[in-house]
């Protein structure tokens, strides 16, 4: 029921003693972080593409100004462009509030744009964790298959944590 800058500036309503304006010009400027045009924040969530709703997500996600900021399956659902858009505003959202960034993610082209290191899980543990370039080469028969399987299968390959 709420709009994009309502559901952005929920979270300063319930953690600060901002007042409304200030709130309002805190969720415009972070959709503009996000590059979604001022007139996004005014409609529905449900009025959004995939691709505008993972950047209104990630402006709600940055409101606080968080050292540590979860992203699951960011870039899942979109066209290769909207996905790498999305790589471009981590990135982005990187530079500027420098956070620790945690992604849990199946797309690789994501991983090696964004991820300094990177956690593969199977076998109900990590069995490995380095640099995508070091586990592009690893041994272990369940992270070769990983980066040697067609793209589409990866979803049921092992998951990357980043």
């Amino acid at each position: 029921a709420l709009t994009v800058r309502q559901n952005v500036g929920l979270p300063l309503r319930e953690h600060s003693a901002l007042d409304d304006t200030l709130i309002d010009r805190i969720a415009e400027w972070k959709l503009a972080l996000t590059g979604l045009p001022p007139e996004a924040g005014l409609k529905r969530p449900s009025e959004l593409s995939g691709g505008m709703l993972k950047r209104a997500a990630l402006a709600r996600a940055i409101a606080l100004d968080p050292e540590l900021l979860f992203l699951d399956e960011p870039t899942s659902g979109l066209d290769p462009a909207s996905s790498r858009g999305v790589d471009d505003l981590i990135l982005a959202t990187r530079a500027l509030f420098q956070p620790t960034i945690v992604i849990v993610s199946h797309d690789l082209a994501l991983l090696w744009r964004v991820c300094d290191r990177v956690a593969v899980l199977g076998e109900g543990r990590v069995i490995a964790l380095d640099t995508m370039d070091a586990l592009s080469h690893h041994p272990h028969p369940t992270v070769a298959a990983y980066f040697t399987q067609p793209r589409e299968s990866h979803q049921t390959a092992a998951p990357a944590l980043a």
